[in-house]
């Protein structure tokens, strides 16, 4: 059975970082396309960014280019998100997802998690 659990979250100050992890089981992280999410409070899902091995590309949402890092170890089963200055648009719940190729709508993802919650306030 095919897991994905996010931790990391919490609450932050605007200019704040935060690293946030996805650990997956019942599954070989190495051959996947691992995609982060996030749902701001009365708003759908959107991208965040996404790392796709087979091609070697990485992905990022104009928004996050420069402040977000996202990166993996295979040897773990662990996706992280490393969030830097961050800002109150920021906040959301952030979920993970695996997929063969990146996409930018999680619902084409084969296995998502449930989310942490992120709060960017003062």
């Amino acid at each position: 059975q095919v897991q994905l659990v996010e931790s990391g979250g919490g609450l932050v100050q605007p200019g704040g970082s935060l690293r946030l992890s996805c650990a997956a089981s019942g599954l070989t992280l190495d051959y996947y396309a691992i995609g982060w999410f996030r749902q701001a409070p009365g708003q759908g899902r959107e991208p965040v960014a996404c790392h796709e091995p087979s091609s070697g590309r990485t992905y990022y949402v104009d928004s996050q280019k420069g402040r977000f890092t996202i990166s993996r170890d295979n040897a773990k089963s662990t996706s992280y998100l490393q969030m830097n200055n961050l800002d109150s648009e920021d906040t959301g719940v952030y979920y993970c997802a695996v997929a063969q190729y990146c996409h930018g709508n999680d619902a084409a993802f084969d296995y998502r998690g449930q989310g942490t919650q992120v709060t960017v306030s003062s």
